[in-house]
């Protein structure tokens, strides 16, 4: 009943700015929540285009996602995708009793919206940005990208002369990629994380449009709140801080004082290891915990390390396959101006990159990496898309901003 209130039955009507004139009346099948039904209701097509598309009222005032398929069984099936994989989502909503659709429709539905996010995604984030609040209690904002392997699946090259019978037709590869992540995270007063943002690109994705797109949303929070502290938080990786930096330059002009860090842990794993070579198995961890407590106490320690570590004449030693001191030298050599801990800390900032660490298992990994899995970088695409939605608080305002240009309004012409 309610849907046969969306239908309009009349000679000729307007929509979006056209007439349209009636061309008759069918029954078609609508995908509600609780199943398919059939309703009766009139199809248009535009005066003086012979031949043209037609239009029926009810999808375009119902917000029809595809052919029939309701907002309210599409979003909650492209969120089940989002979380697992299409036979994982059809049987939960069997336990729940609702959305009795097969596996294959699934899919094909988170898909689908996740296809109509890619296509407006400028729009969608510019007015996810401008919503986006800080959490009561937030002191600072910490920025972070990183990389994570995902198996791809690529055409192989077919051999030279004829295919031995039973040869497949598209032979494919199952190649790894590294795809991009990032993560804003907010932190209270000391350091520690209130929530975050999440976000993905696939390995052939823009990472550059991915840091504006995060460095956007640093932009409306500082806007809101100039008093609110910003990190960039990476590891060594001179590709990652590179982006992070152009992008804050380019689209943060209000985070006029970010504090610019290499991860405290990355750091800590090099020295770690180089205490081995220059004190000993026996005295390796209270060398490194004595450097530790410097970092994070003494401003301008980073450099004091590296003198110890010069002076002890350990730079050649070779432990397996490796030369310790000389990779933690370079490492604090290459990396000593974002290694400002002591100073970072006193300020109630965070010195560690594990939220985007987290990122990269949570929104790529748990979903992505399954035993068989392979993805295309389109499709692999709409699934980080919208399960870093569901990651970060953003699912219903970004549904909501998707699926409005679905909906249009229909007038009645005399």
């Amino acid at each position: 009943r309610l849907l046969r209130g969306y239908d309009v039955d009349a000679p000729r009507l307007q929509l979006a700015g056209q007439v349209h004139a009636r061309v008759g009346r069918y029954t078609a099948t609508y995908k509600t929540r609780q199943g398919p039904v059939e309703i009766e209701r009139s199809l248009y097509r535009q005066v003086g285009v012979r031949n043209g598309p037609t239009v029926d009222t009810l999808s375009v005032r119902a917000g029809c996602v595809a052919d029939g398929w309701l907002p309210e069984a599409a979003v909650p099936m492209a969120y089940l995708l989002a979380r697992g994989t299409s036979r994982e989502a059809e049987a939960t909503a069997r336990q729940v009793g609702a959305l009795p659709y097969c596996r294959s429709s699934f899919e094909r539905m988170g898909h689908e919206v996740g296809g109509l996010y890619g296509h407006q995604r400028p729009q969608v984030e510019a007015a996810l940005a401008e919503a986006l609040d800080a959490p009561e209690g937030t002191h600072s904002v910490s920025v972070s990208m990183d990389r994570v392997a995902v198996p791809m699946e690529e055409p192989k090259k077919r051999p030279v002369g004829r295919p031995r019978r039973g040869a497949p037709k598209r032979p494919v590869d199952v190649v790894w990629r590294m795809a991009y992540t990032a993560c804003l995270t907010f932190h209270d007063a000391q350091g520690d994380a209130l929530g975050s943002v999440r976000y993905g690109r696939m390995p052939q994705g823009d990472a550059r449009g991915l840091a504006e797109r995060l460095v956007r949303d640093v932009q409306s929070l500082v806007s809101k709140q100039s008093a609110l502290h910003v990190a960039a938080l990476t590891d060594g990786a001179p590709e990652l801080h590179g982006l992070l930096d152009e992008a804050l330059a380019a689209h943060a002009p209000a985070a006029t004082k970010v504090v610019r860090l290499v991860d405290f842990w990355h750091l800590m794993e090099k020295l770690g290891t180089a205490a081995l070579v220059v004190a000993g198995e026996a005295h390796a961890s209270a060398l490194c915990e004595k450097w530790k407590l410097s970092l994070l106490n003494t401003p301008g320690a980073v450099w004091t390390i590296a003198s110890a570590l010069h002076a002890s004449g350990r730079r050649d030693v070779v432990l397996g396959d490796r030369r310790p001191v000389h990779e933690a030298l370079t490492y604090l050599e290459n990396h000593g101006e974002r290694m400002h801990y002591a100073d970072a800390r006193a300020r109630g900032l965070p010195i560690g990159s594990g939220n985007v660490e987290a990122t990269c298992k949570s929104l790529v990994a748990l979903r992505m990496k399954r035993p068989g899995a392979r993805w295309k970088e389109a499709s692999g695409q709409h699934i980080l898309d919208l399960r870093s939605l569901a990651l970060s608080d953003r699912w219903d305002a970004a549904m909501n901003l998707t699926l409005a240009p679905q909906r249009a309004e229909v007038r009645r012409v005399s």
